[in-house]
């Protein structure tokens, strides 16, 4: 059975949310997960078989927790394979799209020891409003569910490139 730890950094919760539904797709497919906050991962990631790490994008960076769980975990994630997912625009534009792929981009470049197999930027949503006003959500299940799914291919060896959007 495949190991997968799915470490999550948030502010309001949908990218928890987000990290739940990789958790679900990936033990629907056969393997073990273990979900938790990023910030909060002490124990070792070595054991894994697969690293998936998520993180909201805030103002053009991603979240602290996120980028503090790669600093924490240096040396032991260059043994592990690891995926990476970016919360990320609240409008349904090709150029928000672009934004949020660039700023997710930009802060795995400032780390260059890490490969990630897999990136994906998912759609964002808006933050609780006071009053009850509607929120925009451009999460799609569909599209999240399936790029979890596939990801179980980089431990079985069947992979190829999944640098697509998420949408």
């Amino acid at each position: 059975m495949v190991d997968v730890l799915v470490a999550y950094a948030t502010k309001y919760g949908s990218t928890r949310q987000v990290a739940e539904g990789i958790t679900a797709a990936l033990r629907e497919a056969g393997a073990s997960v273990s979900v938790v906050p990023a910030g909060t991962v002490r124990e070792p990631v070595g054991r894994c078989d697969l690293v998936v790490l998520g993180g909201a994008l805030y103002s053009g960076r991603w979240h602290r927790d996120a980028r503090r769980f790669l600093k924490r975990h240096r040396r032991e994630l260059d043994g592990v394979p690891v995926v990476v997912f970016g919360m990320g625009p609240r409008d349904d534009t090709e150029e928000a799209w672009q934004r949020s792929r660039s700023q997710i981009d930009r802060a795995l470049a400032k780390r260059s020891w890490l490969n990630p197999r897999a990136v994906a930027v998912f759609g964002g949503v808006d933050p609780p409003k006071r009053g009850g006003a509607p929120q925009r959500d451009l999460r799609n299940w569909q599209a999240i569910h399936t790029w979890a799914t596939d990801t179980l291919a980089i431990v079985t060896g069947t992979e190829q490139d999944r640098r697509a959007p998420g949408r």
